[in-house]
């Protein structure tokens, strides 16, 4: 069976449900009515569009990145990168490790306003790289909590800026007796280890630290701790030091005069630093002294011009004192070696050397305490040591006993300026080394932190 057809609409009997009095709607008012609101749609879509075009920049306004100019770097999704500078490592690698274009570095280093630490990385510092692609945005170097070199590429150039902040100064106070060794008493004493190396330094000059030290030596030592939003940073200075020696006492006191430079003084203003140092190696033992002796290798007495120091092969070798290099090479059983011309008559010798510092050129300057070579075993050594000399007037002397002449004394111009600086420093050693005082007083003692 089929089925019945759908009803159709009965639009007449639709129209007939009126009301009564409602006149009949033209056919066109159905399609006007249409037609008025694709308008409106129309134009209220039209409205739209022209309100974001209000918002937009034209074409030629809009923002590129390229090689020229970058924009702002919080406009970018740029990322940090940080990084350890590693032994061997310098700038050059590093940019070709970050793929940044050599040319950036070239900017970087040729600009006139660059300030000189960025030229003296060294390894375990840390660099921050703000790069975007392969274009570097900003560097951050900050070799000390107190210090950051900051670099930003803005307005199409690398701009400079450095951030110094200004260390608290914390006074700090230790004293002891000598019953082993300086390194070892100093550290029960509660002196850092840069300190004992300062204080070494301080009275090495008048004292040989492995040869004149007895049991029984007393030390006294100021210094300054610096200190950033409350915690220690690192050591300063010593600011004065007292050394009791087999009876005799030497006091340091650090001044600076007007002009900058500071030095180590005895209360009388003679400055502590001799033209040369006593000794040009850090050593293990002296495996030979000056004077007569039977050479181990030619196996006959002979007289033994200067001092063997014994130390490990590859220790750092330091001119003893600030001259002229006039020799450099090989001498004989000396092997390698290197002679230092000093005014005054002054010459100092360094053999058996492994190999020699490039910077300590033949007829080049070299200054008290610079390398100048390494220790080895070159020439007639059974192993490796320094073989050292001191001529004063091609004369041989012994470099352990010869007396030094000194530096140069507080100027008479400072001397008033001196004493009134260094008189807080002396009298403070004297209340510190009150028998009395230092039986109620610890061994280590801490004061105000100042700025």
């Amino acid at each position: 069976m089929h089925s019945a057809p759908p009803p159709l609409r009965d639009y007449k009997h639709r129209a007939s449900d009126r009301p009564q009095g409602t006149p009949p709607l033209h056919p066109l008012w159905h399609l006007s009515w249409i037609l008025l609101t694709f308008a409106g749609a129309a134009l209220l879509t039209i409205g739209q569009q022209a309100d974001a075009l209000r918002h937009e920049p034209p074409p030629q306004a809009t923002a590129a990145i390229s090689n020229d100019k970058l924009p702002e770097p919080e406009a970018l999704s740029a990322e940090w990168r940080e990084i350890t500078i590693q032994q061997g490592q310098s700038l050059a690698s590093i940019f070709a490790q970050l793929h940044l274009a050599p040319r950036i570095l070239h900017d970087i280093m040729h600009s006139t306003n660059l300030p000189a630490s960025l030229r003296s990385i060294k390894p375990g510092e840390i660099l921050r790289f703000q790069t975007r692609d392969d274009t570097l945005l900003a560097l951050h170097y900050q070799p000390d909590p107190a210090y950051r070199l900051e670099i930003n590429y803005v307005d199409g150039a690398y701009s400079f800026a450095e951030i110094n902040r200004q260390h608290e100064k914390r006074t700090q106070i230790a004293r002891g007796t000598i019953k082993s060794s300086l390194f070892q008493d100093a550290k029960d004493a509660g002196l850092p280890d840069g300190v004992i190396m300062q204080l070494a330094y301080v009275f090495g000059w008048d004292i040989d630290f492995a040869l004149d030290i007895r049991d029984g030596d007393r030390f006294t030592v100021v210094y300054q701790e610096l200190l950033l939003d409350g915690r220690k940073v690192r050591d300063g200075d010593i600011l004065a030091a007292e050394f009791i020696n087999n009876g005799e006492t030497l006091r340091a006191l650090r001044y600076t005069d007007p002009d900058g430079n500071s030095d180590y003084y005895a209360p009388d203003g003679k400055n502590l630093r001799k033209t040369f140092l006593r000794t040009p190696v850090d050593f293990t033992r002296i495996s030979s002294f000056f004077g007569q002796r039977k050479h181990p290798i030619l196996n006959r007495m002979r007289v033994h011009q200067g001092v063997d120091y014994a130390a490990p092969r590859g220790t750092a070798v330091k001119t003893t004192g600030s001259g002229k290099i006039i020799f450099r090479g090989i001498k004989g059983g000396y092997g390698n070696t290197v002679i230092v011309r000093h005014g005054d008559g002054y010459r100092t010798l360094y053999a058996h050397l492994q190999q020699f510092q490039r910077q300590a050129r033949l007829g080049g300057e070299v200054q008290q305490g610079q390398v100048i070579g390494f220790v080895g075993s070159s020439g007639l050594a059974t192993g490796p040591h320094l073989h050292y000399e001191f001529l004063i007037n091609n004369v041989h002397r012994n470099p352990l006993r010869v007396p030094l002449p000194d530096a140069r004394p507080v100027s008479a111009e400072f001397a008033a300026d001196f004493r009134s600086t260094t008189l807080g420093l002396n009298a403070l050693l004297d209340i510190i080394n009150d028998d009395k005082l230092a039986l109620a007083s610890p061994a280590r003692a801490e004061m105000h932190p100042q700025q």
